[in-house]
């Protein structure tokens, strides 16, 4: 006897032997079982997930010599002549071929005669929607109202072309795809059946290559089988399919998420060797993150379909919510410029590279060494590491005192410095006051000498940067070109003198040693006010910027004497990670001297208002408070009044912002 295909050898004979597609068995089993039988059947489904195979059943279940029964015994004459395709009641008709009207005509033609040989004649019409509208015009009144020995099984790819008077003269059942954890557990008991050795991870990829269909998974199985010689490895049905290894796309994840740049190249050399289809290999990347971010909203939600649940997981907990959106935009639109590009390797290459230029969060190995709850301030300006010293902190700028005047010395106490450590970001003096002053002497004429400085520094950094103007001011060889005397009073009090030119030159500068020390009083000040507001102004003072100030913003305070608990919103809290929660606690410790423990809760109970709630809110009544004022300016009503107008409240704003 000839070798028959695994698609025909496994074609289920009953509905116990259906794999998946419970919902339409489980209606036509109690259908049979109650004998509520309808006239008309339409299947409906993509190709190879069973619609013929379900009618055949259900013809058989029609026909058995045991009586309807949803279990046919499969062993009397019908059964059998069914299997065989010879029972002579059981007319299947493959539309595809005969679409004329003729044809529907002649078929119809026949109806009216009963059966020859068992209990109903069955007409089965495969790809029902490739018939003409003349044909489903004629099939009407016979469908609608057929004899009492006629039933009807349509099997479809596309019920959209069906018009609606056929759908509505049917009981519609429409078929899933496959799940591709189900396709794996049936190849495995034919392969057992079968006696051919396999890999786990082949029958994987031959399940996500079916894409849901298991007539094309037992095709591509059989052609593995062929291919392998009867073993199916992993590598061989790769190599057949022309697929990348999934291991090969871990391993990309592996490096991206370490930040390992060698190792991504070498990865990505690696797998140029296959020749693959590159925008394939991103498609894979953009499968795999969509995963693990469903896996980080709804920790769980994630199964094993694709039979790596475990590793999604762990990316899940590895990556940061930031870098995971950043990473999946970067491959979702790299598929695109792949195009572009004069070579699919090199676009490919800068897809990765782009995502490790632009990622937001360091790695886990890196983090735990270099965020720690005392990190200082940091600063966008940094200086190179052989300057720094053992403490780590270093200066980020050389600062130069030239003579103020007399209203200047008295400003003096405003004056602050850009110091600070190499870590982080810049925070502003969260003073009102002190902007404000800052902002009025760099815009006066006759102050050239005033230092332009971000923040207040600490007491010791106040050393730090006294002992930094002690070096970085050398005696220049030359008189200044500005014709100004360069004059500056060391840290140990002993003066250096510069040469001066002819030019007049104003009064004594101060010392940094009496700047350092207004600038301490100013800021003990500051945090004065700081810890006097009310929490939503405290936040807007903080200093942070970015998305670490977007999660602050969202956060709702409470404090005790020994510590003090941010309660944040829900749907923030997933994106708050170690970088965030240092920046915030450096930011309470250095503005406010606060050394308190602090805790972050998620969710907000009743009665919690966060600064992004609060400004919310006062925008609301200033902008009432607007219209109200704008009804009652005379000008307003005059215009009101004399032209019939009408004020659009929609377009009324309030300028400026709640501070």
């Amino acid at each position: 006897m000839s070798y028959q295909v695994l698609a025909r050898k496994w074609r289920p004979k009953n509905f116990k032997q259906m794999v998946g597609q419970a919902h339409v068995l489980q209606a036509l089993i109690n259908a049979l079982d109650n004998q509520r039988l309808h006239h008309a059947y339409l299947f409906t489904g993509t190709r190879g997930v069973g619609k013929t195979t379900i009618a055949r059943i259900l013809a058989r279940c029609l026909s058995c010599h045991k009586g309807i029964t949803s279990e046919p015994c499969g062993e009397c004459a019908t059964c059998t002549s069914i299997s065989e395709g010879r029972y002579v009641d059981l007319i299947e008709i493959d539309a595809a071929s005969r679409t004329k009207v003729e044809d529907m005509r002649e078929l119809l033609d026949n109806v009216q005669y009963a059966p020859a040989e068992g209990r109903f004649k069955i007409y089965l019409i495969d790809e029902v929607h490739m018939l003409s509208s003349s044909s489903f015009n004629a099939l009407l009144k016979t469908l609608e109202e057929p004899p009492e020995h006629v039933k009807f099984l349509f099997a479809t790819t596309d019920p959209q072309k069906l018009p609606i008077t056929i759908l509505s003269r049917c009981l519609q059942f429409n078929l899933k795809n496959m799940p591709p954890q189900s396709i794996v557990e049936h190849l495995t008991y034919v392969l057992n059946e079968e006696a051919v050795g396999f890999e786990k991870a082949a029958l994987w990829a031959l399940s996500r290559a079916a894409d849901g269909s298991m007539r094309d998974a037992l095709s591509l199985t059989d052609q593995a089988i062929a291919y392998g010689n009867n073993q199916l490895s992993e590598t061989a049905v790769n190599a057949m399919l022309g697929t990348v290894d999934h291991k090969k796309i871990y391993g990309i994840l592996d490096a991206l998420i370490n930040d390992q740049a060698p190792k991504l190249l070498a990865l990505v050399a690696d797998l140029s060797e296959y020749s693959p289809d590159y925008a394939s290999v991103l498609a894979s990347i953009v499968s795999i993150l969509h995963r693990v971010a469903i896996e980080q909203a709804v920790p769980g939600a994630t199964d094993n379909t694709l039979g790596d649940q475990e590793t999604i997981i762990a990316y899940a907990a590895q990556l940061s919510a930031e870098d995971l959106q950043l990473f999946y935009q970067i491959a979702l639109v790299s598929r695109k410029d792949l195009a572009f590009s004069p070579d699919p390797r090199a676009g490919f290459e800068m897809a990765l590279l782009r995502m490790l230029a632009f990622q937001l969060d360091v790695p886990s190995s890196v983090a735990t060494s270099a965020l720690t709850p005392d990190v200082a301030i940091e600063t966008s300006t940094t200086a190179t590491d052989d300057k720094a010293d053992a403490s780590g902190e270093t200066l980020s700028e050389t600062a130069t005192l030239l003579p103020p005047t007399p209203d200047d010395q008295q400003a003096a106490g405003n004056l602050v410095s850009t110091i600070g450590v190499d870590d982080g970001p810049p925070v502003e003096l969260p003073s009102e006051g002190a902007v404000k002053k800052k902002r009025e002497l760099a815009e006066d004429s006759s102050s050239p000498g005033l230092i332009d400085l971000d923040r207040a520094p600490s007491s010791e950094a106040s050393q730090q940067l006294g002992q930094g103007l002690q070096h970085a001011i050398p005696a220049p060889e030359e008189p200044s070109s500005s014709g100004v005397a360069f004059t500056a009073q060391g840290m140990d009090g002993g003066p250096e003198n510069y040469p001066a030119t002819d030019m007049p030159v104003g009064p004594s500068p101060i010392s940094s040693s009496e700047v350092l020390a207004k600038q301490d009083e100013k800021a003990a000040e500051e945090v004065s006010d700081l810890e006097g507001m009310i929490w939503p102004r405290q936040a807007m003072r903080m200093g942070l910027t970015g998305m670490t100030q977007n999660l602050l913003f969202n956060m709702y305070k409470t404090e005790n004497a020994e510590s003090i608990t941010l309660f944040v919103e829900g749907g923030h809290y997933r994106l708050l990670n170690r970088n965030h929660e240092a920046r915030i606690k450096a930011a309470f410790s250095e503005l406010t001297n606060d050394l308190r423990d602090i805790h972050f809760v998620e969710g907000l109970s009743d009665g919690h208002e966060t600064p992004a709630m609060w400004r919310a809110r006062m925008n609301a009544e200033r902008l009432e408070t607007v219209k109200e004022n704008l009804y009652k300016d005379p000008v307003v009503q005059a215009l009101i009044e004399e032209f019939d107008g009408q004020l659009i409240e929609n377009s009324v704003q309030a300028l400026g912002e709640i501070s």
